[in-house]
């Protein structure tokens, strides 16, 4: 399958003190992305951090309509955004190795980087429930309705992809330009996917074809 090239809308950064973009998620009115020691809150319409949250924050970023969910090493943290407290832990399926994070379903779905997959795990007791498997690297994971999507970052090239969530079957492929690197992933539900750059310390805006 040809891949399509992504049109980026927007790009918001680098921010300072901001050396990664590590995983991000979107609460409905703020992007929160994960850069190492902290969670920032980034208005899209001013593309201003608005505030940030001092918990580790080395890979995905999740948002359940109420809390936050994220990766610190071989761990995932449930936080609460009002106060920036840990609520409660969970074990990471990749035990270090994850990378992208989504809630769906009342689940959450991570990424494994270097195994290439995506698990579907309990968010109180971090079970696998099921795994797919991916033919690429896999940063970020994000759901848009009933579409699942990934990021890769691979050889100096990435994409988005829509897989099938059943077996994981690659459906659609959205490449960036060449040279550019993509971390997490997420979607504002309805036509656009935020994307962070790793070392860039950037946020690319994404349209849905």
């Amino acid at each position: 399958m040809k891949a399509m090239p992504a049109e980026i809308l927007r790009e918001y950064g680098p921010f300072p003190g901001v050396d990664n973009v590590h995983g991000l998620t979107f609460d409905g009115r703020q992007i929160w992305f994960a850069s190492g020691d902290r969670l920032n809150a980034l208005d899209p319409a001013s593309g201003m951090i608005t505030r940030s949250l001092n918990v580790p924050a080395h890979a995905g970023t999740a948002f359940d309509g109420e809390h936050l969910f994220q990766l610190a090493e071989d761990r995932i943290q449930k936080i609460d955004p009002k106060t920036g407290k840990v609520l409660s832990t969970i074990p990471a399926p990749g035990n270090g190795g994850d990378s992208g994070l989504a809630w769906a379903e009342g689940t959450l779905w991570v990424g494994e980087y270097r195994d290439r997959q995506i698990h579907q795990i309990d968010p109180q007791t971090g079970e696998i429930l099921r795994t797919i498997q991916s033919n690429r690297f896999v940063t970020g994971v994000s759901w848009l309705g009933d579409e699942l999507w990934h990021g890769t970052w691979e050889n100096d090239e990435s994409e988005l992809r829509r897989i099938d969530p059943v077996d994981g079957t690659v459906m659609e492929r959205l490449a960036m330009p060449a040279g550019v690197g993509m971390s997490g992933l997420e979607s504002n539900g309805v036509d656009r996917f935020f994307c962070g750059s790793g070392d860039g310390g950037t946020v690319r805006v994404v349209r849905r074809p």
